[in-house]
């Protein structure tokens, strides 16, 4: 399968990121892409690099008019794609991506999990924990699961989708440059090594604020290999996955297969 990351820059405006987005997904289908992957919270800018602030401006909800227009997109272009928005629920707001199919349906949804609260980091401010737990989607081109960004420095994030059959593993960030890039490149390739699993993570770019976000974007395969990487500015990364040889690779490297749950903390 052919996906496409959209490592791309935000603004402070709703719908002209909505607008960007809704052109990198026709350029990405004119270029092949069956499924389009975004970066975190990609129709505002990163409030959470600062505290206590009043973000419901940028709450939406998975019926309103921002979904719907992304949906209508994939059903227009005979797409599959994955947003991640900052969505409002049951009245809490969570880190939310979205799995959209080729015909505009919502498959399903991933919020993240494991909240973080560090300097420019003040998620626990603006999001709750998610509570449905980790999610694995039956698709045509294989088993897809979410990730969201801070929930990938967490082994059990990524161990968890494989274990529950996952062949690619789709993970929104905002990494920035004042982050260990090189280690963060690591981590994703050993966890898809360990996991025997494909692994594509898509960043932001650009300057928001006080923040440098540090694209790099990157796609890896089962055996932990970099099949694609983007550089440090706006660009649309295309990298074929062959993920029907995802479970011949796991059963060749039996690590999921031969753990001892029964002796771990």
């Amino acid at each position: 399968m052919k996906i496409a990351l959209v490592q791309t820059h935000m603004s402070d405006s709703v719908d002209a990121n909505l607008a960007h987005a809704l052109e990198a997904m026709r350029t990405a289908a004119q270029s092949g892409a069956e499924l389009i992957v975004f970066p975190e919270v990609q129709l505002s800018p990163f409030f959470p690099q600062y505290p206590g602030r009043d973000a419901s401006r940028y709450a939406m909800r998975l019926d309103g008019p921002e979904a719907r227009a992304l949906q209508n997109e994939c059903a227009r272009l005979g797409v599959w794609a994955s947003p991640n928005l900052y969505i409002e629920r049951d009245g809490k707001r969570f880190d939310t991506s979205l799995l959209i199919d080729d015909r505009g349906r919502l498959v399903g949804t991933q919020e993240m999990i494991h909240i973080a609260q560090a300097e420019k980091f003040y998620e626990q401010d603006y999001y709750a924990p998610g509570d449905r737990g980790f999610q694995v989607f039956d698709t045509p081109m294989g088993r897809i699961a979410i990730v969201v960004c801070f929930d990938r420095h967490y082994p059990e994030s990524i161990r968890t989708q494989a274990l529950r059959g996952a062949d690619l593993v789709l993970v929104p960030t905002a990494n920035t440059t004042a982050e260990p890039a090189e280690m963060f490149d690591w981590e994703i390739k050993v966890q898809a090594f360990q996991n025997s699993v494909a692994v594509a993570m898509c960043n932001r770019c650009g300057v928001e604020g006080n923040m440098e976000f540090s694209g790099r974007s990157l796609v890896c395969g089962p055996n932990g290999e970099t099949i694609a990487q983007a550089g440090a500015y706006d660009e649309l990364l295309l990298a074929d996955v062959d993920l029907g040889a995802v479970p011949a690779v796991r059963a060749g490297r039996p690590y999921t297969q031969l753990r001892r749950p029964d002796v771990y903390a």
